[in-house]
């Protein structure tokens, strides 16, 4: 049977965790979480565990990051299975705080990025979004202390923007960027995908693949502008509502014209129903 990793809700006992791993001359990796565990996260977790000596998982669905009219009160809580799955990582331990650890009474203060976060797509939409991601990850690398902390691509512009905070408040950290699990026909893992209904589970996979279309035509030589609107016209033909569907450099999210300027990413949002997916590949 998996061990149980040992649990942690208050900020003493998490620093007389990480003050422990020290002393003996451990390195700590952090895998932030929102919980809803599924192979994506833990493919995170693999890799801390390959660099780090002591792993932390923290589990905490960040209400500073949801909008009023978004899914905060629904957003999927399997606390669990998580601990069930993490024991058979063989992770050190999880960081499962309350709200009000986190932004207890008088929290007056939060971390507004620029950059990145400001480059006209999550951003566009979910104004709120990055702020709260910003305060949330800077207090989980103030308190965890780690060497490194490990995020997906899969939210690829949360990683920029992860990666400038590091940078800009001189968080001594590494970020780390793991690419994107899929399940078997291409959809992005997600928390959310367990929204979706069976009809527009089947349906749902056509975002990676308007994504992958759109990767080879530009390699093709195709004019870009041309191949994303294509690819717009073609998600809302499936049933999709898209958020964006854009070309951006692959460092600063910049815009960009032409497949001569620069690593290029490509990045996407879209609704079925009530669902809102995300995904991003190389290009």
């Amino acid at each position: 049977m998996a061990r149980r990793p040992r649990v942690v809700r208050n900020l003493s006992a998490l620093r007389g965790a990480v003050r422990g791993y020290r002393a003996t001359g451990h390195s700590i990796a952090l895998v932030p979480t929102m919980g809803a565990l599924h192979e994506g996260h833990l493919a995170l977790v693999r890799l801390a565990r390959q660099r780090a000596r002591r792993v932390i998982v923290s589990i905490f669905v960040n209400p500073a990051q949801f909008a009023p009219h978004e899914d905060l009160t629904t957003y999927p809580r399997t606390l669990a299975a998580d601990l069930a799955a993490l024991g058979r990582e063989k992770i050190d331990l999880v960081w499962a705080p309350a709200a009000g650890t986190m932004y207890p009474d008088g929290f007056a203060t939060r971390i507004e990025p620029q950059g990145a976060a400001t480059a006209g797509l999550e951003d566009a939409f979910r104004p709120h979004f990055f702020a709260g991601v910003a305060t949330v990850v800077g207090k989980l690398l103030i308190q965890c202390l780690p060497d490194l902390a490990v995020f997906g691509e899969k939210d690829f512009q949360q990683l920029k923007v992860v990666t400038r905070l590091a940078k800009d408040l001189d968080i001594p950290v590494k970020i780390v960027g793991v690419p994107t699990v899929r399940e078997k026909d291409g959809l992005a893992l997600s928390s959310r995908n367990a929204y979706l209904s069976p009809v527009e589970r089947a349906v749902a996979p056509a975002l990676y693949g308007a994504l992958k279309i759109a990767a080879h035509r530009i390699a093709s030589g195709e004019l870009i502008a041309r191949v994303m609107a294509d690819g717009r016209a073609d998600l809302a033909r499936a049933g999709f509502s898209v958020d964006y569907f854009e070309a951006r450099n692959a460092e600063t999210l910049a815009p960009v014209a032409a497949a001569g300027e620069g690593k290029l990413r490509l990045l996407a949002a879209a609704k079925l129903g009530n669902t809102r997916l995300i995904d991003n590949i190389k290009a």
